[in-house]
């Protein structure tokens, strides 16, 4: 079996040292690259081409989910395993529509994590064992009645300008950040707010931190 290249993306540096640790003992495991938020994770994958990511769903500037959806649509032999620490049906739901392999918890013990990736290399789906049963059947059982999500009510550009909204970024920052206009950034909010019903930037970092877009630290 080839030398798989990996990716890690996690915005807590310890977590990416103890992992790096893990993998590195690993013969076939080579960790070419690391990242600390999604904007960073894109690029990499971009211009390493990894085997896998192994993916932080939260992450500040640009969560996890969004990241994943960016860099399968540009190169879907890159492989995703979703890193959290939530077994909420919605976040592995949404992980897996964006494009992820895997979905792992990060109290997972390290050989799970070996397992995951040796699996997805080959070529098939990993969730980690600690999800329950009665998750997985939620998640095979979609159906058009779901509560819609931010994923499904707003575009991506929204989503991005939402995260950063409740990160506490200014409309000029957003601006520099997304490299388009503050007049731009303030008609992606309104939309914003005329598609979720909300009249508050308040409003929407609770919305944003409820629907796993971004997180209080």
């Amino acid at each position: 079996m080839p030398e798989i290249h990996l990716i890690i993306a996690d915005d807590h540096k310890l977590f990416r040292l103890g992992l790096r640790q893990l993998l590195d003992r690993q013969k076939l495991i080579k960790v070419v690259g690391e990242a600390a938020n999604g904007f960073e994770a894109v690029t990499l994958a971009h211009d390493l081409k990894p085997d896998i990511v192994l993916m932080d769903i939260s992450m500040p500037e640009l969560n996890g989910i969004e990241a994943t959806r960016r860099i399968v649509d540009e190169d879907a032999a890159v492989h995703v395993i979703m890193l959290s620490m939530h077994a909420d049906r919605r976040y592995i739901q949404e992980a897996l529509r964006a494009g992820a392999k895997g979905y792992l918890l990060k109290d997972s013990a390290p050989e799970e994590v070996v397992r995951a990736i040796g699996k997805v290399m080959r070529g098939q789906f990993y969730l980690s064992m600690k999800i329950n049963e009665q998750v997985i059947a939620d998640f095979i059982r979609l159906t058009e009645t779901d509560k819609p999500t931010p994923f499904s009510l707003l575009s991506a550009r929204e989503r991005e300008v939402l995260q950063l909204l409740a990160e506490g970024k200014s409309t000029r920052e957003i601006g520099d950040k997304l490299s388009v206009s503050a007049k731009t950034v303030e008609t992606h909010r309104q939309h914003i707010m005329e598609k979720l019903n909300m009249h508050t930037v308040a409003e929407l970092t609770k919305y944003a931190i409820r629907e796993g877009l971004t997180t209080l630290e």
